[in-house]
């Protein structure tokens, strides 16, 4: 396999990075420019930037914000909010988007990863999937930008990434709700559940809280990404730390 990815995670709403736990009660992190910079200096693989309320607001992530963050990366830059159409997706490539995230439009017109696949690429094209525990069985969540806002699909969790990758998806981004901000370590049994069921690359997403945690996502999930967000934000944990964790345990990761 590839080098592991280590993916720092900017989460915007109204222009400014957020963090909350389990989805709710976010604070402000800071500027999203400021802190790209940042990750790209510390090491980070790639950057991801959730636009998280554009979906339920019906509107999609501002161009020329985008283009202001990637004017100032050399890695890639993943982006999400609000892409419900193929021009959409495109205009984000031009801007300087090099991957397209879909969730809730993905969600709601599933037919679409096959459309943005056609055109841009299966490497372009990432499926985040907002997931939790209801009832002993894993579930896709759509509007996770806003508490208010959240709903509960019909889809389970580990059917709908199977249809996902089928439909043309490149990339699977599993954001563990449940642990989303606790700080409390990756899912491990929902990743493996999921990387038993892809042949496609799986990104962990939802709880990272030590350099360890990214080892066991590694070792134990087979994951070949591990996002983070908080503990970055907060300065509590380093790239280079979680970098030198991961290589002592025998996993690859760039320098």
């Amino acid at each position: 396999m590839p080098a592991r990815r280590i993916i720092a995670c900017l989460d915007v709403k109204g222009g400014r990075v957020v963090k909350g736990v389990r989805f709710e009660g976010h604070a402000d992190m800071g500027d999203p420019v400021e802190l790209a910079i940042r990750y790209r200096d510390s090491g980070a693989d790639e950057i991801v930037i959730y636009d998280i309320t554009a979906s339920a607001e019906r509107r999609v992530i501002d161009y020329s914000w985008l283009s202001a963050i990637a004017r100032h990366l050399d890695i890639p830059l993943c982006v999400a909010g609000g892409i419900r159409s193929v021009a959409q997706a495109i205009a984000c490539l031009e801007h300087g988007a090099d991957k397209i995230s879909i969730n809730s439009p993905a969600l709601e017109r599933p037919e679409f990863i096959t459309e943005l696949a056609e055109v841009a690429g299966t490497q372009c094209v990432v499926v985040g999937v907002d997931s939790r525990m209801i009832d002993g069985a894993w579930s896709a969540f759509q509007y996770t930008g806003d508490v208010k806002t959240i709903t509960k699909t019909a889809r389970l969790t580990m059917d709908w990434i199977v249809e996902a990758q089928e439909r043309g998806a490149g990339e699977i981004v599993l954001n563990c709700m449940d642990r989303d901000g606790t700080r409390e370590g990756y899912d491990i049994a929902q990743l493996k559940a999921a990387r038993a069921r892809l042949s496609i690359p799986l990104v962990a997403s939802g709880g990272a809280g030590t350099p360890a945690d990214f080892v066991a996502a590694f070792a134990e999930a087979d994951v070949s990404g591990a996002l983070a967000a908080g503990i970055l934000h907060s300065g509590a944990v380093g790239i280079a730390d979680i970098k030198r964790a991961v290589a002592q345990a025998g996993v690859e990761v760039r320098p």
